[in-house]
């Protein structure tokens, strides 16, 4: 089984845009003109994990109370959701600060 790097990434830019009704995301190759739409995106991811993981985390409490309206697959399809996020948002700060670390120790 083949993956295709650039059709997982749509893919997941879809995904992200039926989830999460927003600015249009920024393409591959798109420059963008202003820091301030990299700190907002970067901010609006942030609270889209904090949101999760706190939701995750009621549904949870709710479902040990015994709430029937919650099941089993409902509250563990929330948790997998956050800590998918969680390990994503980890993956992208090593990126950020080895790609800092590289540029770092380049000669001027």
């Amino acid at each position: 089984m083949e993956i295709k790097a650039n059709a997982l990434y749509q893919e997941m830019q879809s995904m992200v845009g039926e989830i999460q009704p927003g600015p249009a995301p920024i393409q591959p190759g798109q420059v963008t003109t202003s820091g301030s739409q990299f700190s907002d995106m970067l901010n609006s991811a942030l609270n889209n994990v904090n949101s999760l993981q706190g939701s995750s985390k009621q549904m949870q409490n709710a479902f040990d109370m015994g709430d029937p309206n919650l099941s089993l697959a409902d509250v563990m399809v929330a948790k997998e959701k956050s800590s998918i996020a969680f390990e994503a948002t980890i993956q992208v700060r090593n990126k950020v600060l080895e790609a800092y670390k590289t540029i770092m120790n380049m000669p001027v």
